[in-house]
């Protein structure tokens, strides 16, 4: 269960420790300051530097999670089975959807706040308290009713234990919220890392000790609980015992319609878990799970670190619609170009690449895994266009759309699954991901003003080039028909070989975006790889 939400915040007494972005500040204005809110130069170069440090530590912390989210896979799929990962799978659609009311979009409202006040800060933070109780309680007095939903038993006290999540997640969103805002990603990825660290032993620890599910329970509480004790004690600030009306109908007007968009896509993600875990057994449910969290690790993998950061850079430049326009083609370029090839080669590796890593236990997974792997071309890039319009404040326009995105989105599960069962629902999420996908671009076409048939040139080239050279590979791979290891090497090596190629003789756009946002990062390699 992860994932979640950056301001120079004081009011009277409140301090907060800002290592590399300034150090403590003590008793400044009874308003919080965010720094580069003029339009001068010098603050303009400020928060371009400031979001190419959250980029860098963002993209540390991502990938170090990637690659223990990786070791953790490898580790686990051994040790625990699909039905473990089913048990969790049918209760994850519960557990989001309560954070997504705990959260009720004034995460996402604060951030999109210029100036947000001690007032705003603490009024968020009891609301979120309070919610928590209350979800609390609805799960606990529903689960052996979901249980009985699903026919497994064991699930009401999995649900009653992992509910406590929603307590810790209420305490930190606050101060999540303000270094996210301050774009301090510096100590977001450094606690991330060594949360995922942690974790990742004790789960291990307890799989190996034979608890099974309830050691995939363990890592998620510990996910959530060990950053929610860092933040408290590093973000000094402290709640006020107030509760402004004022400050939470502002919120509310922009939040409100964050917070059904959000319940609107979680429920829109989620509803296939909750049908395969009804028609169909744990293991099964294991399964998808397994091989929608390998896809999504994946195709995610370069607009997580890009949206972290992009959302409140988005929030800055909103009033610019030329210069807004201007990042996410850079962006949107920059991602297709890393993951459009990288869906192709894992479609084209897909069996050895699970039984190099699970085993022959997951074999199962690898269809399902090849079906997602066409959805996430078009869910790599919802982030980049989906929070470009929500740093805008069009949030009522978000949700009516949601709206219309999950509706269809059900339709197009449901009747998958009813017409073809369980390759029928994954047909209908691919879809349901390319209809989200164009009713996103159309959104940012119309509100910002980078043109939708602009976007899909932009993603063309690379988009073509990814799928000659996948079927170049197959065709090759189909007629050499070698060992299932030795097949996948030469898939892998041929397919690179030829995008490079492309990329190196024809030099498109998304390549030199590419370069340019790599080349900070290879300066630094080499003057480290020259000092030693």
């Amino acid at each position: 269960m992860t994932d979640a939400d950056q301001v120079r915040l004081t009011e009277g007494e409140a301090n907060i420790k800002t290592p590399g972005l300034g150090g403590v500040i003590v008793n400044p204005s009874p308003t919080c300051v965010f720094e580069g809110d003029t339009n001068t130069p010098a603050n303009s170069k400020s928060l371009r530097q400031k979001a190419v440090k959250g980029v860098a530590w963002t993209a540390l912390q991502r990938y170090s999670t990637m690659l223990i989210q990786f070791i953790s896979g490898i580790i686990l799929a051994r040790l625990l089975t699909p039905y473990d990962y089913g048990c969790i799978g049918m209760l994850m659609i519960f557990m989001l959807l309560a954070e997504s009311f705990i959260d009720g979009g004034f995460g996402s409202a604060l951030i999109q706040k210029k100036r947000p006040t001690q007032a705003d800060y603490s009024t968020i933070f009891f609301w979120n308290l309070s919610m928590a109780v209350v979800l609390y309680a609805v799960l606990f007095l529903s689960a052996p009713a979901i249980a009985l939903f699903y026919g497994i038993p064991l699930l009401s006290d999995i649900l009653k234990v992992q509910g406590l999540v929603l307590f810790i997640y209420a305490f930190n969103i606050v101060q999540r919220n303000q270094l996210q805002k301050k774009l301090n990603f510096k100590v977001l990825s450094i606690v991330t890392i060594l949360t995922s660290l942690t974790a990742l032993t004790v789960t291990i620890v307890m799989a190996w000790q034979g608890f099974g599910v309830w050691a995939l329970v363990a890592q998620n509480m510990l996910t959530a609980a060990i950053p929610s004790v860092v933040f408290w004690f590093y973000v000094r600030w402290r709640p006020q015992w107030t509760f402004s009306w004022q400050s939470f109908r502002e919120l509310f007007s922009f939040g409100f319609y964050m917070f059904l968009t959000n319940l609107l896509n979680q429920f829109g993600q989620q509803i296939q878990g909750l049908l395969i875990g009804k028609f169909y057994d744990a293991s099964t449910m294991g399964y998808y799970s397994k091989a929608n969290a390998t896809e999504r690790l994946s195709s995610t993998s370069i607009s997580k670190v890009m949206s972290q950061v992009t959302y409140p850079l988005y929030a800055e430049v909103q009033d610019d619609k030329t210069a807004l326009g201007s990042i996410i083609k850079k962006i949107t370029m920059t991602v297709s170009y890393v993951t459009f090839p990288l869906m192709f080669v894992l479609l084209l590796c897909a069996k050895p690449l699970f039984i190099l890593l699970y085993s022959d236990r997951w074999a199962d997974s690898v269809p399902y895994f090849q079906v997602l792997c066409i959805a996430g071309l078009a869910y790599s890039l919802q982030s980049v266009n989906y929070q470009s319009v929500a740093a805008i404040g069009k949030s009522r326009t978000m949700f009516v759309w949601t709206f219309v995105k999950r509706a269809m989105g059900i339709v197009f599960v449901v009747a998958g699954l009813l017409l073809a069962g369980m390759k029928g629902l994954l047909v209908g999420m691919v879809l349901n991901t390319w209809f989200s996908y164009f009713i996103n671009i159309w959104l940012v076409s119309r509100h910002i003003g980078y043109r939708w048939y602009k976007q899909l040139l932009d993603i063309t080239p690379v988009l073509v080039a990814s799928l000659v050279a996948a079927a170049a590979t197959y065709t090759v791979g189909a007629f050499c028909s070698l060992p299932l290891y030795a097949d996948g090497v030469l898939k892998f090596a041929l397919f690179m070989v030829l995008y490079a190629g492309w990329s190196v003789l024809f030099r498109p756009e998304a390549y030199q975006l590419f370069c340019v946002a790599a080349k900070p990062i290879t300066k630094k390699l080499k003057r480290k790889i020259n000092k030693k």
